[in-house]
């Protein structure tokens, strides 16, 4: 059994976002690591979703509840007395945060203060590690990455209600978790994740897939924008490895994390368009860049993850090439003869820690 698994077996992890994109990664990690899931969420947002075709639902504890809703959320943390929290619920798309402003507010603000007053009635140890995105710092799109200690906010509406969530965090860790309570927290910033099982709007790999599984092509709006694209499960790696160090360690109680791939795996949306191509036959794309008129997007965004690294030991494993392949690779299962959904996406689990192993990253020891 690997660390990960002595942390997290016959435990009980309370998810937040179970039933969307990275939420249903990380059931499906915490299933095989041999963890009772608490789900906390609303029903997939996205037709397919993951986390449907994988038949989630069927064996952890599924609660579809909003966490705008203060009351029920707390019912649910408090009733389940968790040995973990892992927050990921939110409104996660930049152009939807321009439509539904409040909504993202709401949800991304007042639903992690939620999660953090039932946190404040959890009375047995626990370790919490709240989600925010790499968007919440304050970019004027420099050229190095972003320190947890540079400041926050952002433009548009999704990156300054990430940017508050982590004040949010800072503001409840000092005023009511003491280092020697019960209860320890930290918060994870990643973003740009790509993957299998991914059918979320406006984003450039679902957009792909959509359109050539129909044979048709795709639109990219900013072809040029650069990114510091990772596969799924790193950032998950992530949030499982500070989780369990701060069941070890009082020192990382309050601590910011970034998650993410080294500097030089920052690549422009039409490179990793043409990666995957490499991957699919028949693809065709557009430039509209010129034609779309849309709002404001970041074009330059990197994290520096050194923190990551001295105090977790953790690294990102893949590269580009490899990121891109295993995501093409599920979609590609997927859109082929009929496929067992959660053996596909359990098998390429398994195959990401066998690579972390081999990397000799101590979580996959």
């Amino acid at each position: 059994m690997t660390r990960l698994g002595q942390a997290f077996a016959n435990k009980k992890v309370v998810l937040t976002g179970h039933t969307g994109f990275k939420g249903s990664w990380l059931t499906a990690w915490l299933r095989l690591l041999g963890a009772e899931v608490v789900g906390i969420a609303l029903p997939p947002h996205t037709v397919p979703s993951h986390f449907t075709a994988a038949d989630m639902g069927a064996h952890i504890v599924d609660h579809r509840l909003d966490v705008r809703e203060a009351a029920a959320v707390e019912s649910a943390i408090v009733a389940a007395q968790p040995d973990y929290v892992i927050h990921m619920a939110a409104q996660a798309l930049v152009r939807s945060s321009y439509q539904e402003p409040l909504v993202t507010w709401a949800t991304n603000v007042m639903g992690t203060l939620h999660v953090l007053e039932a946190l404040r009635r959890v009375e047995k140890r626990c370790a919490a590690v709240i989600i925010t995105s790499d968007k919440c710092y304050d970019n004027v799109e420099w050229v190095w990455g972003y320190r947890e200690t540079d400041a926050l906010g952002g433009p548009d509406p999704y990156s300054a209600s990430k940017g508050a969530a982590e004040l949010a965090i800072r503001s409840h860790v000092k005023s009511y978790f003491p280092k020697d309570g019960p209860v320890r927290i930290a918060s994870a910033r990643a973003g740009n994740v790509i993957g299998g099982g991914d059918w979320a709007r406006d984003r450039i790999v679902p957009d792909c897939v959509r359109a050539w599984a129909g044979g048709h092509a795709v639109d990219l709006r900013n072809p040029h924008s650069t990114r510091p694209w990772q596969h799924v499960l790193e950032p998950l790696s992530g949030y499982l490895t500070l989780a369990v160090a701060l069941t070890q360690r009082q020192e990382l109680h309050g601590e910011a994390f970034n998650f993410g791939p080294p500097a030089q795996q920052d690549h422009s949306v039409l490179e990793l368009v043409e990666q995957m191509a490499a991957h699919w036959d028949q693809v065709r794309w557009n430039d509209v860049s010129q034609a779309t008129a849309g709002p404001y997007e970041s074009g330059l965004l990197q994290l520096n993850c050194d923190k990551a690294l001295h105090h977790l030991g953790w690294h990102a494993v893949l590269g580009f090439a490899a990121t891109v392949r295993l995501t093409a690779e599920w979609y590609r299962a997927y859109y082929g003869p009929p496929t067992d959904v959660a053996a596909l996406s359990e098998a390429q689990i398994a195959a990401y820690a066998a690579a972390a192993s081999a990397q000799g990253l101590a979580w996959a020891q």
